[in-house]
């Protein structure tokens, strides 16, 4: 089918009454509050994806990088864009050293510096050793490869990259592209209410009937965390464990949700990240790791089942925004909505210190919150 143009999507959200606005709002532009937040860590791909002589193309908020690995294997990013024509670099060769466009045979460092034109008489005056790609901020942890987009200097502290506290016995990693805004398919991450209508399943959700839940929440650098609490234990999942487990869920800007579990020596972590790829595509990375070997005999069972856990959540945010792109407001209502409230204040307040040139200050307090699911 053919037709207008899909306006851009940008989820607006309509705050409850009883929270005034700030009186910063005034100051900031609004538009800024409908992007991604541009100087933040975004991840882009396992690390095993990088080989020592091998370039991958990745889409990140609208910019188009090219990563590699240096001659020391550390890993580099840079725009995948010859200044001289336009071609992308990582359609070029690359020795380990120097990535060549295969358009002129333009030569560039893995620092972006120009290394050569080749095409240059020896007569030719022209001085290509100011011409240089841009190059991004690029780091490795928890066994993913972080790109911060921004461009210029820095603006002070952004949130940490996502760690691991203990050796991982084994691994899975699930990733799907979702048609939806940065915004609404971050706030899946801290919406409690969804769960029980769409992760309905019978190895994730064998109980039927809604609860209540009384979880304690608490500010933690560039997010907040639900504190650690002996969870039940009537999840399959939670069963292989053994025990009581004990669950903390942590949410970091700019859309982080770390779920760490421990029973006794026992180790699982959840981590779910959020990658803003273009204005209405989002990827969306779940890693699951584990301290027990034996666990890996499971890895064929598991698979499945986290793609269709993530595959639940791609399809109801996508039929969302589809809603959203009609009428682009939000109703945010009750205390379960307060964590996707909590996240646009801790977006703006992101926003105003790289502004005013000041440090974090996390506008959050302790708080007690009671749903139900």
């Amino acid at each position: 089918m053919t037709g207008a143009p899909r306006p851009a999507r940008n989820p607006l959200t309509a705050p409850v009454t009883s929270l005034p606005r700030p009186a910063e709002d005034a100051a900031l532009d609004p538009e800024a509050m409908r992007q991604p937040l541009g100087n933040a860590w975004y991840c882009v791909g396992q690390s095993r994806s990088l080989g020592r002589t091998g370039l991958r193309a990745v889409e990140l908020n609208g910019e188009q990088i090219v990563l590699g690995r240096a001659p020391d294997g550390i890993p580099f990013a840079l725009r995948d864009r010859c200044p001289h024509r336009g071609m992308a670099l990582s359609k070029g060769r690359f020795d380990g050293d120097t990535l060549m466009c295969p358009f002129h045979g333009w030569r560039f460092g893995t620092d972006g510096r120009c290394r050569d034109v080749p095409t240059l008489s020896e007569h030719d005056a022209a001085d290509f050793s100011r011409i240089q790609v841009q190059r991004f901020p690029v780091c490795e942890s928890a066994g993913f490869l972080w790109v911060n987009p921004r461009l210029g200097p820095a603006a002070g502290p952004v949130a940490a990259v996502p760690e691991l506290d203990f050796k991982p016995a084994g691994s899975l990693v699930v990733e799907l592209v979702v048609e939806a805004s940065y915004d609404l398919t971050t706030l899946s991450l801290v919406d409690p209410g969804h769960v029980a209508f769409v992760h309905d399943s019978w190895w994730f959700r064998p109980s039927k009937q809604l609860r209540e839940k009384v979880k304690t929440f608490q500010p933690v650098p560039h997010g907040f965390v639900m504190t650690s609490h002996a969870t039940t234990t009537s999840s399959p999942v939670y069963r292989l464990l053994g025990g009581v487990p004990e669950v903390e869920i942590e949410f970091r800007l700019p859309g982080v949700r770390l779920e760490r579990i421990r029973a006794g020596e026992k180790r699982v972590a959840n981590y779910t990240f959020a990658t803003p790829l273009t204005p209405d595509r989002t990827l969306l990375t779940n890693a699951l790791y584990w301290s027990m070997p034996a666990l890996n005999l499971l890895k064929p069972i598991a698979w499945p089942l986290m793609r269709q856990f993530l595959t639940q959540d791609q399809q109801v945010l996508q039929h969302a925004q589809d809603g959203l792109d009609r009428k682009p407001t939000m109703v945010l209502f009750g205390q379960g909505d307060l964590p996707s409230q909590w996240y646009f204040r801790l977006k703006r307040e992101a926003l105003e210190s790289a502004r005013a040139g000041r440090a974090f200050v996390n506008p959050l307090e302790q708080r007690e919150l009671r749903w139900r699911s």
